[in-house]
């Protein structure tokens, strides 16, 4: 009795002691900031000197020489760009930099990462040291894994924040700099920033670290050069010299969007500027703004296969109206003083909205593209916004965080998550806004007007000149007196489950759909993939792979995504052709359509019960005459 009494007593003892223990509570160690914040000052130590050697072709290997002047002793904090202007996010590829090396008179200093800001390297600068040797590799891709391919046997795009590291502290502006690069023997280079040539170096005018990050060179062994007018240049470079072979025709279209552009802003923000464009399938796409070019690639057949439809023709439209339009006019929260500061985005809708829109206005004013492709286009952008659900719970203004959320990786639902549809929703609003001018002033204002007054301001003058949203709405209001203020709001901050489509019906133009796609949709699919958004709600490529669904659509009803190949069609092996038979059989009909698809290792056989038939979306006249969209594109 007495022992079990004891124990009894030990276990409740026990029982309390354990009662009183508490786990363990740890405190954060606070965050240091180390790095320096940048003031509007000129950099105290002098002109760097940048030396690149891009000979390495072979391994895409460029090699980093920098000679960084000091004022003082003491410690120093070195930069790599992290925040890139025009990828509107964190898009530095720090991971690239390789054989970090910071000699001073010869002798190797230690450095140290930042914790808490990889791009950033301090070092301790000994007394009477007057500059830093540093010296590093760039290892650009070498497969599409590791990033953009930027570097190929015949040609490369050098971007300047890839070999080289600032001092932290000053605004990026205030940091003078002289770059010259090494190119492979033979190979011609161009920059928006003037470089003189000296055998296989070029080297590039004195210019402040800011202006260098925006003037990125393409290089290459096959090259031609275009003029489109006594300021604008056309550079194309290309795998082969074949695909070089612009007809006089092709180019006129080309100087006409020049003509077109300056005419419609009234003044032009830049003393050259130079278009740089890539016909290649080996060096990786790319379309980026910059204030005195542009970078632009495309697949071969730029000119070789002009006919076949519009390709990749929107894009010099786009990167050219940028040089007004996010370059010279910036969202405030974008500009940042150098490329450690975060970028902010909620101007996108104009920065890039606007850009969308004048883009296609000026393919067809130039005839880059012809009208009638032009408003099919226009067609295809309406409605697959219309056609997107995630517009019932996420506003247009959220989507402007995407390049920093998802970093433009593929999503496996777009149409519920959206994606970086300020773009071209941005475009539907401000064609919204176009009809709404006309309507409110009797046809006597539009668009072209709010162009000039807002863009086309201090001719020759390619500095920055910020905004925001009540620039925009002030602007407006001298054109054409409205609550400008709520109708934008409400188009941009509130949730919309159907598009602005106002910008056609009041503009004389109605989004409808048939069943036979507009002819370049017709010519895509041909070789690319099949697009039936629409009606059983997926995208498939020739092979069968879904490559879209369309959320609560007939397809995701059957449980379908973008790990889904559709191998059979009503029992025969896919094709586009066999499908489209189907869904058109199916219509009236009382049979699905029926497919066979393939989940990793399993198959299963669906039934999409779908009797609507094929829909592609079309814009239809609304009336005679000309209207608000006719007269939009016409050529001034």
């Amino acid at each position: 009795m007495y022992r079990r009494t004891a124990l009894i007593a030990m276990l409740l003892a026990a029982t309390s002691a354990s009662a009183q223990v508490r786990n363990t509570q740890a405190q954060p160690i606070p965050v240091e900031q180390n790095i320096p914040a940048p003031r509007d000052v000129p950099y105290p130590g002098g002109v760097i000197r940048l030396e690149v050697d891009a000979t390495d072709t072979a391994r895409g290997i460029f090699r980093v020489k920098q000679t960084i002047p000091v004022a003082e002793a003491g410690r120093m904090t070195l930069l790599m760009p992290e925040w890139l202007p025009g990828k509107h996010g964190p898009r530095g590829e720090i991971e690239k930099l390789a054989g970090l090396s910071i000699k001073a008179g010869g002798r190797e200093l230690r450095w140290l990462r930042d914790p808490a800001n990889v791009y950033a390297f301090h070092v301790d600068v000994p007394q009477g040291v007057r500059q830093l040797d540093v010296g590093f590799q760039f290892l650009s891709a070498t497969a599409p894994d590791q990033g953009r391919i930027v570097v190929t046997p015949d040609m490369m795009n050098l971007q300047f924040e890839m070999v080289s590291l600032y001092p932290a502290g000053y605004f990026t502006r205030q940091i003078p700099i002289e770059a010259s690069v090494t190119y492979p023997a033979g190979w011609t280079a161009v920059s928006g920033l003037p470089a003189t040539k000296q055998g296989a170096t070029y080297r590039y005018q004195r210019t402040d670290y800011e202006t260098l990050q925006d003037s990125p060179v393409f290089a290459g062994r096959h090259y031609r050069e275009f003029k489109l007018s006594d300021r604008v240049d056309l550079n194309v470079f290309a795998d082969t010299p074949e695909e070089l072979a612009a007809t006089p025709e092709q180019i006129a279209a080309h100087q006409r969007l020049v003509d077109q552009a300056v005419k419609l802003f009234g003044a032009q923000h830049y003393d050259r500027y130079e278009f740089l464009l890539a016909i290649t399938d080996t060096m990786g796409g790319i379309g980026l703004e910059h204030h005195r070019s542009s970078e632009n690639g495309v697949r071969p057949g730029y000119f070789t296969e002009w006919a076949k439809g519009p390709g990749s023709r929107n894009l010099l439209p786009h990167e050219l109206v940028h040089s007004w339009n996010g370059k010279y006019r910036r969202g405030a929260d974008l500009y940042t003083a150098d490329f450690a500061t975060p970028m902010r985005n909620s101007m996108l809708w104009v920065y890039e909205g606007q850009t969308q829109f004048w883009g296609y206005v000026l393919q067809a004013r130039s005839g880059i593209v012809d009208k009638a492709t032009t408003l099919d286009q226009l067609a295809g952008i309406a409605a697959s916004l219309d056609a997107r659900t995630g517009r019932e719970w996420r506003p247009l203004i959220d989507t402007t965080n995407d390049p920093i959320i998802s970093a433009r990786r593929p999503k496996g639902w777009v149409s519920w998550q959206r994606s970086e549809d300020y773009y071209n929703e941005g475009l539907l609003v401000w064609l919204e806004v176009d009809a709404k001018l006309r309507e409110l002033s009797g046809g006597r204002r539009s668009m072209d007007d709010f162009a000039r007054a807002f863009f086309g301001v201090y001719d020759g003058d390619w500095g920055v000149l910020t905004y925001d949203f009540d620039d925009v709405v002030e602007t407006l209001n001298r054109i054409q007196p409205f609550d400008w203020a709520a109708h934008l709001r409400s188009r941009v901050w509130e949730v919309n489950e159907r598009a602005p489509l106002a910008g056609f019906t009041a503009n004389g133009y109605r989004l409808v759909y048939t069943e036979e796609p507009a002819p370049h949709v017709k010519a895509n699919e041909a070789s690319g993939a099949l697009d039936l958004t629409y009606s059983l709600g997926l995208v498939v490529t020739s092979d069968g792979e879904v490559a879209g669904v369309r959320w609560n659509g007939p397809a995701f009803a059957e449980r379908i995504d973008v790990a889904t190949r559709i191998v059979s069609v009503n029992g025969a092996e896919y094709s586009h052709t066999r499908m489209k038979a189907a869904i058109t059989a199916a219509k009236g009909g009382r049979a699905p359509v029926r497919l066979m698809v393939q989940e990793g290792e399993t198959y299963r056989e669906v039934a999409i019960d779908y009797r609507e038939g094929l829909r592609y979306p079309r814009l239809e006249k609304i009336g005679t005459g000309e209207g608000g969209l006719d007269r939009l594109l016409a050529p001034r």
